[in-house]
Formats: C-alpha cells, structure tokens, sequence
C-alpha cells in the first residue's frame, strides 16, 4: 500500500480548477486545489484547497480539519464561534457546524475530511 505525500504545498503552482462555491452571498469564488487521496467510498479525502477572496454560507457535511498555509478569512456562526483562518493556523470544523466565512486575501491549506 502507498502512503501519498504532498511536499512543499505552498510552492504548488499547478492546481486543478474545482467546481464553484454553490453558496455564495457576494460575487464568486474561485475554487482550486489539488487532491492528495479520496477514499474509494468518497468519504475520506485530503490535499491542498485554494480559495481567492469573497464570502459564501458553508454547512459542515463531514469534519474538516484544516491547517491554513497563507491568507487570510474569518469562520463564525450563529453561536458566535469565530475561526480565523492565517498562516499557520488549524481548525477543526466538526460535522454540522454551519455559518458565513468572507476569504479576505487568497487562502490555500491542507485538510482533510472524513
């Protein structure tokens, strides 16, 4: 079995385009990354997510932990909770959780849902 690795992200200039943010409360997005591993069952996956600026409503169908390379965005929800997504940081967003988050400058990070 093959263990996949993804070696300096914040070097890689080849992203495949992505399908649009759906949810979008301003203009639109533009979504790229690219895949590292998704589980045969569609479940699981992990790889690089890069995302340019603007604001979309996003409802957390699986977890999601996140740790964010470059730029910059805000996560909050009803409850109040606010992430705020800079370089180096990580966040967990479980299952469920749900709300608005305005990408402030191009963010780009490494996750993984399941």
């Amino acid at each position: 079995m093959k263990a996949p690795a993804m070696h300096r992200p914040l070097d890689i200039t080849e992203a495949m385009d992505w399908e649009s943010i759906r949810t979008m409360i301003g203009g639109e997005s533009h979504v790229s990354g690219k895949a590292l591993h998704k589980g045969s069952d569609g479940q699981s996956e992990c790889g690089l997510w890069i995302c340019t600026p603007d604001k979309w409503e996003y409802h957390m169908t699986r977890d999601e932990v996140c740790h964010f390379l470059e730029g910059r965005g805000t996560y909050s929800n009803a409850s109040g909770d606010v992430i705020e997504s800079t370089p180096d940081s990580a966040g967990l967003f479980p299952k469920g959780w749900q709300g608005a988050s305005p990408v402030h400058v191009t963010v780009k990070k490494v996750c993984t849902i399941r």
